[in-house]
């Protein structure tokens, strides 16, 4: 049992409780916290309170996480786009399309079950529902993700994305013509209140995000640019556009009502690159875009 406790200060007192532990673990929705509640986990001072319970100043709430089910993840043979693969890390091209890893009600069909047919040995560090993966790009993106197949590596190229020395490289077209050849948007990021599976930017419960662009070409109402991450952030460079005014095609989350239709945000992780956790080589891989984003490139109206 994971235990988790809190002490409502006066910023906090009279809101809702289910509101303000979602602000305070961001980790949670505000459904999963009144569920919890509805089960007894979540008490205040000691009792359990009913879901609309407002806190006062001073209470200690304390959230019981009970361990997680042993999910029984299938191995399925895919064929996977290997670009690099040694007894440490391996480095694939993931389709569009395609999730990272399981989640509860979502056990089949992700990179993860395609990976664990490939190879047996992958990194125990991320627990049962993601083995071996140490940074995750969304569903609708395409690209480069590695991949730790032992403890040493995964320790490694984590601390390489923690000090930002990790190479990554997107292609985006977003909507709108940027005048200006390249920028950077450093604006941190955090959960929308108001949309809690949405990300935005934001200065409350946020994390710093830093993301570099420069433009590849210009067509007439879309610009085809090249984005750099500093940050890993969840949906930063999706987030970052939409906030300077160039919101990602396609993008059914943060693009506007009237976009492209083909499937979700045209974004590809093309450029890979990190120091390999046992040579010490730097290593960097760059895979081509998509055929639906080459095409989609060559119809676009100039």
């Amino acid at each position: 049992m994971d235990i988790h406790e809190y002490t409502i200060v006066n910023e906090h007192a009279g809101d809702r409780l289910d509101k303000t532990l979602s602000v305070l673990n961001q980790e949670w929705s505000r459904t999963q916290i009144q569920s919890m509640m509805k089960s007894g986990l979540v008490l205040v001072n000691g009792n359990a309170v009913k879901t609309n319970y407002k806190g006062s100043e001073g209470d200690l709430v304390t959230v019981e996480i009970p361990e997680p089910e042993e999910l029984n993840i299938q191995a399925e043979e895919m064929d996977l786009e290997i670009f690099y693969e040694d007894s440490d890390v391996l480095v694939v091209n993931k389709p569009k399309g395609m999730v990272v890893h399981p989640a509860p009600g979502h056990l089949t069909g992700t990179l993860v079950n395609g990976l664990m047919a490939h190879c047996k040995d992958l990194s125990g560090i991320n627990g049962v529902l993601r083995p071996g993966i140490v940074h995750r790009i969304d569903k609708d993106t395409s690209g480069l993700l590695m991949v730790a197949k032992n403890d040493l590596a995964h320790e490694s190229l984590v601390s390489q994305l923690v000090a930002k020395t990790v190479t990554r490289r997107y292609k985006a077209l977003v909507h709108g013509n940027i005048s200006h050849d390249q920028g950077t948007v450093d604006a941190p990021i955090g959960r929308d209140k108001q949309e809690r599976q949405s990300m935005t930017v934001t200065r409350e419960n946020s994390r710093d995000a830093v993301t570099h662009f420069k433009v590849l070409e210009r067509f007439k109402e879309y610009t085809y640019i090249e984005c750099q991450l500093e940050t890993g952030r969840t949906h930063q460079i999706r987030v970052h556009m939409k906030y300077i005014g160039y919101p990602l095609a396609g993008d059914p989350k943060y693009g506007p009502r009237k976009t492209l239709s083909i499937g979700g945000q045209a974004l590809h992780a093309g450029i890979l690159g990190f120091v390999h956790p046992r040579s010490g080589e730097y290593l960097e891989f760059e895979a081509p875009l998509p055929e639906y984003f080459s095409k989609l490139l060559t119809q676009i109206d100039k």
